[in-house]
């Protein structure tokens, strides 16, 4: 098992080879009642989790501007606890990232809800890579990408305009993959469709959208990560560089 990627600097990236692998992630496998206890800890203290299915990957590399990777469906109560110990555990997260930036250029993120694993955290709407991404065997990122946005927020992302290339951020804490998809509304406007959609749901995800305007508007409750990426959205002097037909 391999991880073989430069950390903390963002990349482009042409394309995303990552396969699941039928077999058992050896974290899972080497740690069943470790996982079985701390998640009677876990759901003590919030109930409203649930033991889906979500992956891990064993490897991932960068390689002429691909990323290729293997990862394995694991129990969701097995990803709580490799976060706790993920330090040399053989295993990692990789995740998508939709970067909605409105026709004024501002990005909207969203906040989560009380009842989540990340409550109060801000970031674009966004879940773990899950069985149902993986088409022939390899992770669809942007059929992740769309299918969290449209659960999440109500919008949905299948027919606008998106970068021509992803790009990819790895820290010790896991590696995002992301691509803006660039809306014509305001940021104002999204951010009242997204509250009109929260507000019909009876267990909403999220708490409501968080609108992003320049480099240094960084919001109470943003994950570590999205600091380098509003950073690096910002920098163009449009925020339009990279951007191409829908794909």
């Amino acid at each position: 098992m391999s991880f073989d990627l430069p950390r903390n600097v963002i990349l482009p990236v042409d394309a995303i080879d990552v396969r699941l692998d039928p077999g058992p992630h050896p974290f899972e496998r080497d740690n069943g009642q470790a996982i079985s206890e701390n998640w009677q800890r876990e759901i003590a203290a919030n109930p409203a989790l649930f033991d889906g299915t979500v992956v891990l990957l064993s490897e991932l590399a960068l390689h002429d501007r691909r990323l290729v990777g293997r990862c394995h469906a694991v129990n969701y109560s097995t990803f709580t606890l490799w976060r706790q110990r993920r330090a040399g555990s053989g295993a990692e997260h990789a995740y998508g990232h939709a970067m909605l930036v409105a026709g004024d250029n501002a990005l909207v993120a969203i906040r989560m809800g009380a009842h989540t694993v990340n409550a109060g955290r801000v970031y674009f709407a966004a879940g773990s890579f899950e069985p149902m991404d993986f088409r022939d065997g390899l992770v669809d990122v942007d059929f992740n990408m769309i299918r969290e946005v449209r659960e999440e927020t109500g919008l949905d992302f299948s027919g606008i305009t998106r970068d021509t290339h992803y790009h990819a951020l790895s820290t010790p804490r896991g590696t995002v993959i992301f691509r803006r998809y660039r809306e014509t509304a305001s940021a104002d406007e999204l951010a009242r469709r997204i509250r009109a959609f929260v507000a019909t749901e009876a267990e909403p995800e999220i708490e409501g959208p968080v609108i992003i305007r320049h480099a240094g508007d960084l919001p109470d409750g943003l994950m570590p990560h999205m600091k380098p990426l509003i950073e690096w959205h910002f920098a163009a002097a449009d925020g339009t560089s990279d951007l191409g037909p829908e794909a």
